[in-house]
């Protein structure tokens, strides 16, 4: 273990351990270090590292996979196992991405190809470096993932735990139950808390424009391009690029996102040089994203690739002891008297009871409703207007019934809609799109997110 006497010594300059069985490697990396006004020290083995750990504290460790006497894994199990604060990036075989990712998924910073590019050596630095030494939850947004069951906390941990690194990170749950604030907790105590976070919704982009939308393009690559644009990828450099409802990516796309994200470049649509990008990943989808592997919708490899870490949000009745304080937390701030307006008793239980395909969203909404509704200082539970239990398939009085909360009532007319056209042409998807003026890509996924399938139709 680090001794209290050097663990107390402050260097003025940020102090990184290489770690290489490479002597003209390490003079290669050391040189590039010191020209970035690093202190640096050197082991050639996994032996010698660990000894250099537990003398002195370092800022960053940057170690080769494969050594004579073990591999960089032993030495992120060692800075684990004597909870030393050292993020550790790794150096793998070229083209090598399984390596990548076990090291990854065992708590590694960062990974870097061999040969090395100095570039991208320098940009890995320069992010290790900005990481904080701690996280105070006070000092976050995290008041927002509200809720204390174990499913809860499960996830809060994970977040802390994997803001550190730069793996991707696969974010799934149910619509609803806080995907998208998960990401940004985790972009908020990370590195690049003060980088671009770019959002994109994968299944609101037409086929047509991906590309293009990813990777910017070139002025004259097609008719419309007057001049330079860039995408996705260029917007987000240095920061986090989060891919919602990544499961909606058409297979051709899923191949050119498999390159970018591997090669960690870009081609802009009518370039003819690929350029360099440092971009996070995060992933987050309602659908099993392991489910469309299976099926073929989903490429396995783009899968393992997002799927470093995965993060699962529990849905709101899967924590039901907490929704009666999660209720009381969101009223208060949600009315304007600053917390003068009470639930019943009743209308507690009647939340509590209720299973919320919404999950929070719908329990925000919910709350917003009732405030305006509300007479006096309670809400009751007619206040909350709460949607009856679903209603049995074709019965038109009940679906049109009960108008909100709005998104409900629209999933229910559309839902009846695609069950029309899909009984008028037997269940033929390819026509069915026809008659509801939408692509085949489409109602395949409009069907897949209202749960209808063809087994259900012919009932």
């Amino acid at each position: 273990m680090q001794s209290p006497d050097s663990r107390s010594k402050t260097s003025r300059l940020p102090r990184v351990l290489l770690v290489d069985d490479e002597p003209d490697i390490l003079e290669l990396l050391e040189l590039a270090l010191v020209r970035m006004g690093l202190e640096v020290e050197r082991a050639s083995n996994v032996s010698d590292a660990r000894k250099h750990l537990d003398a002195t504290r370092f800022d960053l460790c940057l170690t080769d996979m494969r050594m004579p006497d073990g591999d960089g894994l032993s030495l992120l199990h060692h800075i684990a196992e004597h909870n030393l604060d050292v993020p550790v990036a790794v150096i793998t075989a070229h083209g090598n991405t399984e390596n990548a990712v076990t090291a990854l998924k065992a708590g590694a910073f960062d990974y870097l190809s061999k040969p090395v590019a100095l570039d991208q050596l320098r940009t890995l630095v320069k992010s290790a470096l900005r990481l904080p030494q701690s996280f105070d939850a006070k000092e976050t947004s995290e008041r927002s993932l509200l809720g204390k069951s174990s499913a809860m906390q499960r996830a809060r941990d994970l977040i802390d735990r994997v803001a550190r690194s730069q793996a991707p990170i696969h974010i799934s749950g149910e619509s609803g139950s806080g995907k998208e604030l998960a990401a940004r907790l985790i972009v908020e105590k990370s590195s690049r808390h003060d980088r671009p976070l770019i959002a994109v919704n994968c299944g609101a982009i037409p086929e047509t424009l991906m590309e293009s939308e990813f990777f910017g393009y070139r002025k004259g690559a097609f008719t419309g391009a007057d001049k330079d644009r860039d995408g996705f990828f260029q917007a987000a450099n240095g920061g986090t690029l989060l891919l919602d409802e990544v499961a909606d990516l058409p297979l051709n796309m899923q191949v050119k996102l498999l390159r970018a994200i591997q090669e960690k470049k870009v081609r802009k649509v009518g370039a003819t040089e690929e350029e360099a990008v440092d971009v996070r990943i995060i992933s987050a989808t309602h659908h099993n994203l392991a489910e469309r592997v299976r099926q073929g919708n989903f490429r396995q490899d783009l899968y393992y690739r997002l799927n470093v870490i995965s993060l699962q949000m529990p849905s709101l009745r899967d924590m039901r002891d907490d929704i009666g304080t999660i209720a009381q937390q969101l009223l208060a701030r949600l009315s304007a008297d600053g917390g003068a307006i009470k639930f019943s008793a009743d209308a507690l239980q009647a939340l509590i009871q209720y299973d919320f395909p919404g999950n929070v969203r719908e329990l925000e909404n919910i709350i917003e409703r009732a405030i305006a509704l509300h007479a006096g200082d309670i809400i009751t539970p007619d206040d909350l207007q709460l949607l009856p239990e679903e209603p049995a398939k074709g019965s038109q009085e009940t679906i049109t019934s009960g108008k909100y909360p709005l998104t409900d009532y629209l999933d229910r007319v559309e839902r009846s809609a695609i069950l029309e056209a899909l009984g008028q042409t037997g269940f033929n998807r390819t026509a069915a799109a026809k008659i509801l003026g939408v692509t085949f890509r489409a109602l395949r996924y409009r069907m897949e997110r209202l749960s209808i399938t063809d087994k259900e139709n012919a009932e």
